[in-house]
């Protein structure tokens, strides 16, 4: 892990909810903060949410515990939407809701596991498109 690193309240939150892929979440946690980029990690919308200079990039949405949904997006405040997805790339993981807001879902910490590179390389990209 980089410089960046997990905070005290968000997992004094998530041991309060007793989550059925609860270390699902934490590898989800640590491969965001693994990020070279200087990112805070805080609760929002119910879930561990991570911004870069005060502005949200990434949620990680918790519910209903059947899946974790990674959530790349631009922040709450909608913004004109762009006229080409933010990353070019193809990515197996992420299904696109606009051309600034993509979702990767996940069922167990080993589909977690199996696709973790393309996942950090997904977060890395992100942020520094977004920022």
């Amino acid at each position: 892990m980089s410089k960046n690193y997990l905070n005290n309240e968000v997992t004094a939150f998530l041991d309060s909810l007793e989550h059925s892929l609860r270390d699902g979440i934490e590898y989800l946690r640590k491969t965001i903060m693994s990020t070279d980029f200087n990112l805070t990690e805080g609760i929002k919308w119910n879930g561990p949410n991570y911004s870069i200079n005060s502005e949200d990039r990434i949620t990680i949405r918790i519910n209903p515990q059947k899946q974790l949904q990674v959530i790349f997006h631009r922040g709450a405040r909608v913004k004109e939407q762009l006229e080409e997805r933010l990353l070019s790339e193809k990515y197996d993981i992420l299904i696109w809701k606009e051309n600034d807001r993509a979702i990767a879902s996940f069922k167990s910490l080993v589909e977690i596991q199996n696709n973790s590179i393309m996942l950090k390389e997904v977060v890395d990209k992100w942020i520094e498109a977004t920022t």
